[in-house]
């Protein structure tokens, strides 16, 4: 499945809440949600290489999957 990935998603990769996840935690993530989303839902508890916790805003569109944000959890 193809992994769209905003660019609201990217610019906050560069905050501090979202410290140490990388484009390709993101795409993992993705892919690994279960079923269609047709509606944005967001999935909790997703771990970056970097041990980071975080959470995905996703939802499925004909092109692939469209990740709108990413919530980082504090460490």
């Amino acid at each position: 499945m193809k992994v769209i990935i905003t660019e609201h998603a990217k610019k906050r990769l560069n905050n501090l809440r979202q410290d140490k996840i990388t484009i390709d935690d993101i795409i993992r993530a993705a892919q690994e949600t279960p079923a269609h989303i047709p509606s944005a839902a967001r999935f909790r508890g997703f771990f970056a290489r970097s041990g980071r916790v975080f959470d995905l805003v996703v939802k499925d569109i004909p092109a692939g999957r469209l990740v709108i944000t990413i919530i980082g959890k504090k460490s």
